[in-house]
């Protein structure tokens, strides 16, 4: 596994850093329901949205679209007026296809504390005009934590490989 994340730093690639992003925003009425609990559909379609923001950084122009979202489990709810703080950065890059890693926190404005409520691991493809996979720039690993996720990153795609395939035979 080593080899393969020093085969990673060593090609002409992008830096984890170059393609992070972090985004805030204030969740309204239309997000929660009655009782003032937003949507986790509302918190997912964010958390694609910076996902899919990563990795077109990260691969420049390629058409960028999701193909899995691990489990997703909400640990503390958000409510209406809390600023919803997505922070995501590649974790993990194969020929074609990046993991996202998205951590989610609210912040409760009017009391300035924050929560931690989730993390998602998103999987996104990069296509080329005519819809077929297309190779990224390799990911440039500059620490050792950077050097686990990868790794980490590394054994989830396997996983959701071997599933796919588990599934496509029936088994």
């Amino acid at each position: 596994m080593t080899d393969t994340i020093e085969a990673q730093s060593n090609k002409a690639g992008k830096t984890v850093s170059e393609s992070a992003a972090e985004t805030t925003v204030v969740m309204l009425p239309s997000d929660a329901n009655p009782l003032g609990n937003v949507f986790g559909g509302m918190i997912l379609k964010h958390v694609d949205l910076i996902a899919g923001l990563v990795a077109k950084r990260h691969a420049g122009h390629a058409n960028i679209v999701t193909a899995s979202m691990d489990s997703m489990t909400f640990s503390k709810p958000v409510y209406i007026g809390n600023a919803l703080i997505l922070k995501a950065r590649l974790n993990y890059v194969k020929r074609s296809s990046m993991e996202v890693e998205v951590d989610i926190e609210a912040e409760d404005l009017n009391k300035s504390q924050k929560v931690y409520t989730g993390t998602a691991y998103v999987s996104l493809v990069a296509l080329d005009e005519k819809g077929k996979p297309i190779e990224v720039p390799k990911l440039i690993l500059q620490n050792k934590e950077e050097e686990e996720r990868y790794a980490e990153g590394e054994s989830r795609m396997q996983i959701r490989l071997d599933n796919r395939k588990k599934r496509k035979i029936g088994v």
